[in-house]
């Protein structure tokens, strides 16, 4: 089975423009290819784990990753899939977080000579002078056509900023100049870029030729299948100081059993021949694969060590053998707190309101006994373990 080949099978290709191209390209090892990162914060999410996996399959099969930071792009805002307009940021701003990137994308990427590589958009998009770009680029665009594109209906329905416009004409110029300059022949993106793809692969044609058109052929990833990288309205994010490896392994580990296998397939290095068996697996089976998924896929992130303290924790807390000294904790001052305070002071409810109506509503445990009494009084001792629902936990100890 060549590559392309297992992507398929792993789910992870959605669109193509010239799949027997695209076969012989990747299966070969001779694609140059991009996936492009707008800096939109100082960390990557676990919304972005399948791109880099991505990368990573593929430069395991020979092909050589592009990493494109989006330093020009982040100034104008990618319109895909919002219903309002990007936060604006700074130039510092922009830079600060793609180096934070690039720290992170090394764990999965091996850059270097004859390697991976990593360029940022803005040294050639910043530079650019607007009336030579439309001169140069805006004739090759139909405003018909960009209107219909999927990316800019919703919207479209409460308002597009002529600055978002642009954003198609822009990632549509880097694949223009990676071309040109660096020989990248493919470009891979979620399915909500699509359109933006297309306007890369139409300039290439317009702009050099139906020959040089022969070798720009996009290929694109299902990032709809699954919905990553938010949990409680609050990002996952890779950065360990951002989202502990224990939540991080949570994350995973809480995933529905509908999605768990698809998560396996997707995401992780393991056999598809392994997988297949876990196909078979239901109920209480289920749960297994969620602690491999949750582990692989902190490994990934965090290393070995990380992976085998969440593990270790989250097995103690679901009554397994695991031990508790890895579970998150919260110091106290006294070895006695009222519930409500100790749900604030966990971070597992954001007031003493809301901290009330969840013991009012059979949320809340301590040693696995639930609840009901919102004046009740948590003597910590050697450590007392304070759930919220089924998924949310910490252990409390005194200072």
């Amino acid at each position: 089975m060549g590559i392309y080949e297992e992507l398929k099978e792993r789910g992870l290709i959605a669109q193509v423009t010239d799949e027997e191209r695209i076969r012989d390209l990747v299966n070969s090892g001779k694609a140059t290819f991009y996936i492009g990162f707008d800096c939109t914060a100082d960390s990557l999410t676990a919304g972005h784990f399948m791109a880099l996996t991505l990368m990573k399959r593929l430069q395991m099969a020979g092909n050589k990753p592009i990493a494109l930071i989006g330093g020009g792009t982040t100034m104008i805002g990618d319109p895909s899939g919002r219903s309002d307009m990007r936060k604006m940021l700074t130039r510092e701003d922009i830079d600060h977080n793609a180096e934070c990137f690039k720290r992170q994308m090394s764990r999965f990427i091996e850059f270097g000579e004859g390697k991976a590589m990593m360029v940022n958009n803005a040294d050639w998009l910043l530079n650019l002078n607007y009336v030579d770009l439309l001169r140069e680029v805006g004739a090759c665009f139909s405003v018909n056509n960009m209107l219909r594109a999927e990316c800019y209906k919703q919207r479209m329905e409460k308002g597009l900023s002529f600055l978002e416009f642009n954003y198609m004409i822009m990632q549509s110029y880097d694949f223009y100049y990676l071309f040109k300059n660096y020989d990248c022949n493919l470009q891979f993106g979620g399915d909500d870029q699509w359109s933006n793809m297309l306007g890369g692969t139409e300039l290439i044609r317009r702009k050099l030729g139906k020959d040089a058109s022969a070798m720009t052929i996009t290929l694109l990833t299902d990032s709809n299948g699954m919905k990553m990288g938010k949990t409680a309205g609050n990002a996952v994010w890779l950065d360990a100081n951002k989202t502990s490896p224990y939540d991080f392994f949570q994350y995973w580990r809480n995933v529905g059993d509908a999605d768990v296998i698809k998560c396996i397939k997707m995401l992780t290095f393991l056999p598809l021949s392994e997988i297949h068996e876990m196909e078979k697996w239901e109920g209480s089976q289920l749960n297994k694969a969620k602690e491999i998924l949750a582990y692989e896929l902190t490994k990934l992130v965090h290393g070995d060590e990380e992976a085998e303290k969440a593990l270790e924790a989250a097995r103690a807390v679901f009554g397994g053998s695991g031990s508790s000294e890895n579970m998150p904790t919260v110091e106290l001052e006294a070895d006695e707190i009222g519930v409500l305070d100790a749900l604030v002071a966990a971070k597992l409810a954001p007031s003493k309101g809301e901290a009330r109506r969840l013991v009012q509503q059979g949320g809340v445990s301590v040693n696995d006994e639930k609840i009901s009494d919102v004046n009740h009084k948590i003597t910590v001792g050697s450590g007392a373990v304070l759930k919220k629902g089924k998924k949310q936990f910490v252990k409390l100890i005194v200072k």
